[in-house]
């Protein structure tokens, strides 16, 4: 069985009628204000209000953003600072990718490179929030598979910073390619953007509500008022079988950049690392080579998204001795993997599961996680880690092989 959450879009979907809908689920509100003020936005808080939309009950969630300034932030900007908050991994891997994807859709929408997108003031925060807090509580309530309705959209005409716009938005259509979307005579734009880059970033299918064993149920309110339905996103979590469908590795492309140096101190290379895999690296790696004159040196590689390459190539050419780099994209693979949490008798412990189709192929615990247990538990870090692994393998998670994506 896995945890799975069900968007139930029959009024669209929205940042706000999302988060709304996980606290009614049962997020902790304190927890996640908590977890938000690890953003550093400044004087930013969120509240909620129960109100009815239709006679429905429901949960409006708000954003609220003092009066000091916000800069303007484009998408390095969002991603840095998502990047370097003191958040749980998986948070910030989801929220990165959400917008990583509104990001692109907004590119290709209005016509522009990557790097030329950007967020203004206010908005901004509201999605950052909206988005992050999204990551946190489905990271709160252990989802484990997302699946979705398909969308009503609304039609008509709505305005933006570029002028009035058709319903759905430009980006809102880009990012909703490939899903199923559908209109009634609802005058009004009941997608927005940031509600599609979570659900379009998050889920694996579309279709009526799959068979689960229900637990929760959660209602999120949107801002307006519909006189022909309730305006609000309905949220199901439970336990659902396992897919039958294996499901493949999960394929992208990627730029991959080298730099040969030989005349650096070891100790910029320990820096160039750690600025390199907060500036959005997905990897980085240095192998000892042997160069002209007969000097020893290293190859700096590293693994980059499209959109990360400038800022990568621009950091090597600041922070390192070369002069020049080469890059290439390249075709990579990967693993779906599970985050699952065990109990030792060292405390809770990650553990990173692998899977090809239905197959288990990797599993291993979370060294940061042993590494501050063993510290504090003064025991052998291989102790804790094999503490670790038997707790798996005498979890279900690990006596039955279950695939969670």
């Amino acid at each position: 069985m896995m945890r799975t959450l069900y968007f139930d879009c029959f009024s669209g979907a929205s940042g706000d009628m999302i988060n709304g809908a996980l606290l009614d689920l049962g997020v902790s509100l304190s927890a996640l204000k908590e977890e938000i003020g690890k953003l550093s936005l400044g004087e930013v808080d969120v509240e909620t209000r129960p109100v009815h939309r239709c006679g429905l009950r429901a949960l409006k969630f708000d954003v609220r953003v003092g009066h000091a300034h916000q800069p303007e932030r484009r998408l390095s900007d969002i991603l840095e600072l998502i990047g370097r908050a003191p958040l749980p991994e998986p948070v910030i891997d989801m929220a990165c990718r959400i917008f990583r994807r509104l990001g692109e859709a907004e590119a290709r929408a209005h016509g522009i490179p990557l790097d030329r997108v950007h967020f203004h003031e206010v908005g901004a925060v509201d999605a950052i929030v909206d988005i992050v807090g999204a990551c946190l509580g489905f990271h709160l309530l252990g989802v484990e598979r997302f699946t979705s309705s398909a969308l009503n959209v609304g039609r008509g005409m709505t305005s933006c910073a570029h002028g009035p716009m058709p319903v759905p938005g430009v980006a809102t259509a880009e990012l909703l390619k490939g899903a199923p979307i559908y209109s009634t005579d609802v005058e009004v734009e009941l997608v927005t953007p940031t509600g599609a880059a979570i659900i379009s970033t998050v889920c694996h299918s579309y279709g009526p509500l799959p068979t689960m064993r229900l637990e929760r149920v959660g209602y999120g309110a949107g801002t307006r008022e519909l006189s022909e339905r309730p305006n609000v996103l309905r949220l199901l979590l439970g336990e659902a079988p396992v897919q039958d469908r294996p499901l493949p590795a999960i394929g992208e492309r990627v730029t991959v950049i080298e730099a040969n140096i030989d005349d650096m101190s070891p100790e910029i290379l320990g820096y160039v690392m750690e600025r390199a895999l907060a500036g959005g690296a997905l990897d980085i790696f240095y192998t000892p080579i042997q160069m002209k004159k007969n000097r020893p040196g290293v190859l700096v590689t590293i693994l980059s998204r499209t959109e990360d390459r400038e800022r990568l190539i621009d950091l090597l050419f600041r922070e390192t001795t070369t002069i020049g780099l080469r890059y290439h994209e390249v075709e990579r693979r990967c693993l779906h993997r599970r985050v699952i949490d065990v109990s030792t008798p060292y405390g809770p412990i990650r553990v990173k599961v692998s899977y090809s189709g239905d197959r288990m192929v990797n599993v291993a615990p979370e060294y940061e996680d042993c590494r501050i247990a063993a510290q504090k538990c003064d025991v052998p870090l291989r102790t804790v880690m094999e503490a670790a692994m038997t707790a798996f393998a005498q979890s279900a998670g690990g006596e039955s092989g279950e695939r969670n994506e």
